[in-house]
């Protein structure tokens, strides 16, 4: 396949991406305009996946070589995010809608809700051979080669097993299973755990690659590494930790970092393709760790000592009292600026340590450069410092000797 071809290819998968997206939404108002049916959970999030993941992989799949697979795999990631929101909100408005309505009469609900009780787990193992594939469209060494295999027959395995599973299409009680096939029952959590269990094993990869990665292809790996960690760390707020608890303002939280992964990952792999900006995910790890520790370490002081005064007063006093609250928000307010200088300087020193050494050199040096008046030594540790900072191959100075005055002849040379 040419590169036209395949760029042809890749924007007609982002067209039907687009179109079933946009079907989708208009099924989805219909419902909530007409006959108040429920919405279906992951509407936001397919919507950002099917645009977000087509539009990016036809820009990048022209631009990789034939053998590599991660455009198609953005396309598909995109298409199936689109036929999943079409397939939902169809089924929604057509087997739940009004009895007697328009929408009731549309055929094929039935088939289009079983589609939409399994190929979920299609679209969760398209991210696990992304992670596995990215950026060259190889895994990470030949070992992993026989584990790509086996992931792809238990992919397939837990498609077809939830796909005959005998009961109600999930997400739709009213609607009984169109196959009606005898299998085991109850398969639907231990799919959703074997599908986890190989999202770890992807993460895994990621790490293998990023050790055994230099230059160019290490800042890609590092900016996907960046995007799946929000995304992954988001989702578990979202999805474990907040079904969990049932906090509300952590859902509100864990809903907005899921939306801003589901937006980055797309967003870093275009970059990370197209190398635009490509050296800056340092600075951006570098700020992620920094201030979400800073906002985690605030967080438990705030609301520690909140508690404790609280404690405290209703012990003195017998009812608690809003000083507390004023006071505990005045002291975060002072501990903002050391705190933060401590964890940079924490963070510097276990992940950045050569930066850290590099900038502690050059300070010691600035500070000595201002009483030495020692040329050679000076020049000595000039050497000194360009050697620990910058390790090169080798290293000289040349100075040159101040111009002769006018009449005189000039005499010098440099010295090294």
């Amino acid at each position: 396949m040419s590169s036209r071809e395949a760029a042809r290819l890749a924007w007609c998968m982002w067209a039907a991406s687009l179109v079933l997206t946009v079907l989708g939404l208009l099924f989805l108002i219909t419902s909530r305009s007409r006959t108040g049916a429920p919405v279906y959970d992951y509407w936001l999030v397919n919507t950002l996946i099917a645009i977000g993941f087509s539009t990016v992989g036809a820009v990048i799949t022209p631009r990789l070589p034939r053998q590599n697979p991660v455009g198609w795999l953005f396309c598909t990631i995109g298409l199936v995010g689109g036929v999943r929101l079409f397939v939902a909100e169809y089924a929604i408005v057509t087997l739940l809608a009004e009895p007697g309505s328009l929408p009731s009469t549309l055929p094929g609900g039935e088939t289009l809700a079983w589609i939409s009780s399994w190929v979920w787990v299609l679209h969760l193992g398209l991210f696990v051979f992304l992670a596995l594939l990215f950026p060259d469209g190889r895994p990470p060494s030949s070992r992993w080669r026989p584990l790509m295999w086996g992931i792809g027959v238990v992919l397939v395995a837990g498609t077809i097993s939830v796909a005959l599973w005998p009961e109600t299409a999930r997400g739709f009680d009213p609607i009984n299973h169109p196959l009606g096939t005898e299998v085991a029952t109850d398969v639907i959590n231990p799919v959703e755990t074997i599908v986890y269990a190989l999202g770890l094993i992807a993460a895994a990869s990621l790490l293998a690659r990023l050790r055994g990665s230099k230059g160019v292809e290490r800042q890609q790996v590092k900016w996907f590494t960046y995007a799946v960690a929000v995304l992954a760390t988001s989702a578990t707020l979202a999805y474990v930790v907040f079904e969990s608890m049932g906090v509300v303002w952590l859902g509100w939280i864990s809903s907005v970092l899921v939306i801003a992964g589901v937006v980055g990952l797309p967003a870093a792999v275009g970059i990370a393709i197209l190398r635009y900006r490509l050296y800056n995910i340092d600075l951006i790890i570098n700020r992620t760790l920094v201030y979400g520790s800073l906002t985690a370490v605030l967080a438990v002081l705030y609301f520690g000592s909140i508690v404790v005064l609280q404690l405290l007063f209703r012990a003195l006093t017998g009812e608690g009292s809003q000083l507390v609250v004023v006071a505990s928000t005045l002291t975060i307010a002072a501990l903002f600026n050391p705190l933060r200088h401590s964890i940079q300087g924490f963070i510097d020193r276990s992940f950045y340590r050569r930066k850290y050494d590099a900038v502690k050199t050059l300070g010691g040096f600035s500070a000595k450069l201002r009483d030495e008046t020692d040329l050679d030594a000076l020049s000595d540790d000039l050497l000194g410092v360009v050697r620990e900072t910058m390790q090169p191959a080798h290293v000289s100075l040349w100075l040159r000797q101040d111009p002769a005055p006018k009449g005189g002849e000039g005499s010098g040379e440099p010295r090294g």
